[in-house]
């Protein structure tokens, strides 16, 4: 482990009780990261065992920036983002996040069958799809896993199973369209927040339909549309049109831009016939 942050933080923690795998996720996971990007940082633990948040508190103390750092008790930011904290190290943004394995396996095995569920969560504007713990795993990389658990669940994780793809692509692909008329709707009545909530919506929809389709988890929606648009199976001007659409909706011309997103999907829809439900990207 060559990132003196990763060192610190997991020779800090490695002897928290409860704590059964550490792993960085995020843009650093992916390859993607800045020079400034953040550290998000899973913490995996078994149910029967849990996190002890004291110790941790306890490990955590000398190694941040903050001389009175905080972690949450487990639960604390709701049923999906299930705790953790936010720190500072080194001058660095570090986010330890909570993940409990027993309903990790679970998200997966569903997954696997093309069993989703789309979720609220505070953070999440289109929501939290439940596939996300799947894509963690998938993308993460173990920075302590002495019981090689994460190494077991990545086997499940690839290839990117069938079943999910036709799943992501149906949930989120009939929603385009859906999103794209009650934003005509709100358009009427000039209003412009529901419009703006709509045309996000829509575009989300896409992110999501065009990385099942190249068989990529999409583990944040942030970005997800500038990412979907470098995919292999793209819409050819995704990006330039995402910007175009705000810069409409911008100055309320709503015609506009609700033209650009019916292009957009009926690009998606074209794309759909020669990528079908049930066959693999």
């Amino acid at each position: 482990m060559k990132d003196p942050i990763l060192t610190r933080v997991v020779r800090a923690l490695e002897r928290v009780p409860g704590l059964a795998a550490i792993v960085l996720g995020g843009s650093r996971a992916r390859g993607t990261a800045g020079p400034a990007s953040d550290y998000d940082i899973g913490l995996y633990y078994e149910p029967a065992a849990p996190l002890d948040i004291a110790a941790l508190q306890s490990a955590i103390a000398p190694l941040v920036d903050d001389p009175s750092p905080t972690v949450t008790p487990v639960g604390e930011w709701g049923p999906w983002i299930n705790g953790g904290g936010w720190l500072a190290v080194g001058g660095f943004k570090v986010d330890l996040l909570y993940r409990d394995l027993a309903r990790v396996r679970e998200i997966i095995a569903d997954a696997r069958q093309g069993r989703i569920s789309m979720n609220y969560q505070p953070g999440h504007p289109h929501g939290f799809c439940s596939a996300i713990w799947m894509g963690e795993v998938a993308i993460c990389q173990p920075l302590l896993d002495p019981f090689g658990i994460i190494a077991r669940l990545k086997r499940e994780c690839w290839p990117f199973p069938n079943a999910l793809k036709d799943a992501l692509v149906t949930r989120f692909g009939w929603e385009v369209d859906f999103a794209i008329e009650n934003a005509r709707i709100a358009a009427r009545r000039l209003e412009q927040t529901h419009v703006a909530g709509c045309a996000y919506r829509a575009l989300c929809c896409m992110a999501q339909v065009l990385f099942a389709m190249n068989g990529r988890y999409l583990i944040n929606e942030k970005g997800a549309v500038t990412e979907a648009a470098t995919c292999p199976i793209t819409i050819e001007g995704l990006a330039d049109v995402q910007g175009q659409v705000w810069r409409d909706i911008g100055n309320a011309n709503y015609d506009c831009a609700l033209h650009r997103l019916t292009s957009l999907s009926n690009r998606l829809r074209a794309i759909s016939v020669h990528h079908p439900v049930g066959n693999q990207a």
